[in-house]
């Protein structure tokens, strides 16, 4: 068990927003955002008011800082020190929050991935939202270091070499490999004199500029749950996914997901209410998916309807249902958000969407197959390179 002394900075967002400060070495000063509440103004000096001044303060401090999503979310356009924020927190029991990573995309940044609690209720690694505005459950941060110390996790932190998960424990190695020697660097180069190491393979959070104009990817994923399909991302564009099945496994399971959130800020979470009529067959049984919030259930009626009442907030909830043969069935969804009708047996392996507006706010059908036996997937891609810019 380790911990590390640290607080959150809780800026609004006009002046930067949230962000988790961790030391390296007890002792440090707390910089807040204000002195608001506090009767003791002694120390009113050591404020920083902005997240600016904030990393204008930590300059000389031997910290990381994750830009963080709460009430207050980071606003990484205003203010990034690449040199000390090391990583985006993307889920929490805020929710998930992807574009804070892809917004830095498009802004140079090369940044890790973390997910974290922010719980409120002293449960980390068990946060689950119970009857509050929370519609997620916390996140978790898998660490890849040597050993169980602060220098080999600040060590990590710094060469991004860590993922996340929206809780559940899941071993995920991804590793490159160059057909010619390539440039490792510890640190970015456009900000640290680092010295680069000549290598042929890279792992996750790596800095690596190549002459190569493709690489390979290998991946492997073994989970405590059936894996549905890995996304391969460069940058925010999908360019493969992979699956531990096909078209031809597809079976009488319909999955129903709906997503996203109202927008970025507090208040984010999105209601969802309605149904699912399954037209002219009959179910068998369903499952619900990422019901977190248990007063707002997801339950089968009448034996071939499906409502729902539920929130999302960036993350995504639905269900799994088991049909019995369908025929000319249809499958009607009518929500407060979006609606739509389908044929039964035109819903494949490729999802159908509903377009609900918001933040990412959408509803999407497919079918899988009955029993996916899938936990452990290990596959390897060779993908272009763009020749300009970061891969």
């Amino acid at each position: 068990f380790l911990t590390f002394p640290g607080y959150e900075w809780s800026g609004n967002t006009a002046v930067g927003g949230d962000r988790n400060v961790f030391f390296r070495h007890e002792g440090r000063q707390i910089r807040r955002s204000s002195h608001a509440l506090l009767p003791d103004r002694s120390d009113l000096d050591t404020d920083a008011n902005t997240a600016a001044q904030l990393f204008t303060d930590l300059q000389d401090e031997d910290c990381v800082v994750y830009a963080h999503v709460g009430g207050r979310y980071a606003d990484i356009r205003q203010a990034h020190d690449p040199r000390l924020e090391t990583a985006m927190e993307i889920h929490s029991a805020w929710g998930s929050f992807e574009w804070l990573l892809t917004d830095g995309f498009e802004l140079g940044h090369r940044s890790g991935v973390v997910c974290n609690s922010d719980g409120h209720k002293g449960r980390p690694g068990a946060s689950y939202p119970g009857a509050a505005s929370f519609g997620a459950y916390g996140g978790l941060t898998c660490f890849l270091a040597p050993d169980l110390t602060r220098d080999s996790l600040f060590e990590c932190l710094r060469r991004r070499h860590h993922y996340g998960t929206t809780g559940n424990r899941l071993h995920l190695q991804v590793t490159a490999h160059f057909e010619h020697d390539s440039r490792l660097y510890p640190r970015d180069p456009r900000y640290f004199d680092a010295e680069f190491e000549s290598v042929r393979h890279a792992i996750m959070g790596d800095i690596v500029q190549t002459d190569d104009t493709a690489v390979d990817i290998e991946i492997e994923c073994i989970a405590a749950a059936p894996i549905e399909r890995i996304e391969i991302l460069n940058g925010a564009e999908t360019v493969a996914t992979l699956r531990g099945f096909d078209a031809a496994d597809l079976g009488n399971r319909i999955r129903v997901v709906w997503q996203g959130a109202e927008y970025r800020g507090r208040g984010r979470k999105t209601t969802w209410q309605g149904s699912a009529h399954f037209d002219g067959c009959n179910i068998e049984r369903i499952v619900p998916i990422n019901q977190w919030n248990h007063e707002r259930p997801t339950e089968l009626q009448d034996g071939n309807r499906v409502t729902w009442d539920t929130i999302t907030t960036g993350n995504f909830g639905g269900f799994d249902a088991w049909h019995d043969p369908a025929g000319e069935a249809r499958l009607v969804v009518d929500s407060n958000h979006v609606a739509g009708s389908f044929a039964l047996a035109d819903i494949g392996l490729d999802e159908a969407v509903l377009d609900g507006g918001g933040l990412d706010r959408k509803i999407r059908i497919f079918r899988l197959p009955g029993r996916n036996d899938c936990n452990a997937l290990r596959r390897s891609i060779r993908l272009d390179l763009k020749a300009v810019g970061d891969n």
